[in-house]
């Protein structure tokens, strides 16, 4: 590795929080790591078209074309490795990655979650779900988390937080889109460049 840390951002829609990684990168907030490779596991993803616009390499690897999750996981590892990749960061990726894969990646591995955990994580929170539960809770604060992955969803080491304030007049979409703005767009970024930063420093160390 060089002065920066490869990363890889794995993705499924909009990519919303793929932006706010490529936006960091060229602002100078993300300067430890550089985004080479953006994964899809959806075709007609629009994240594709936003690295394509930033110049990034793109792929993508679907489940139902290659017939199963151990031939999905290992055309991604694949690609990955060819790539030589540090850092894999997930940004809205729908897919659940097995035990095998994460051990493969121990440490290398981070997502962003839609709300404080532990609170509204785990198997089956997701998306707009997240704030739904939230909503339904009567939680006056909610936010973003920053995590490890490892074999349990949403259980890795958190790296780091960011609180948003639950409005009264709160719908899922309202306090979904805020939440992204104040918290997730900013401390994803954030969190790559940490960890992007002390690959660096770990990589000069063992030279």
């Amino acid at each position: 590795m060089e002065q920066t840390a490869k990363i890889a951002v794995l993705v499924s829609g909009g990519g919303t929080n793929l932006q706010a990684l490529i936006d960091a990168q060229s602002q100078g907030v993300l300067k430890s790591g550089k985004i080479a490779l953006v994964i899809s596991n959806h075709r007609d993803a629009y994240a594709l078209t936003r690295a394509e616009n930033a110049g990034i390499r793109t792929e993508t690897v679907t489940k139902s074309e290659l017939g199963s999750q151990e031939a999905f996981e290992d055309r991604i590892m694949q690609l990955l490795d060819g790539e030589g990749i540090d850092l894999i960061v997930l940004a809205g990726f729908m897919s659940i990655l097995s035990e095998r894969f994460t051990r493969h990646y121990e440490k290398r591995i981070i997502n962003v979650h839609p709300s404080l955990i532990p609170s509204f994580c785990g198997q089956g929170f997701y998306g707009l779900r997240v704030h739904e539960a939230a909503l339904a809770r009567g939680v006056k604060v909610t936010g973003a988390t920053v995590h490890y992955v490892n074999e349990v969803p949403d259980g890795g080491e958190i790296i780091m937080q960011k609180a948003v304030n639950v409005r009264p007049d709160d719908t899922p979409e309202t306090l979904q889109k805020r939440v992204m703005r104040l918290a997730e767009w900013k401390i994803l970024p954030m969190s790559a460049e940490k960890v992007c930063a002390d690959m660096v420093v770990n990589k000069q160390t063992h030279k």
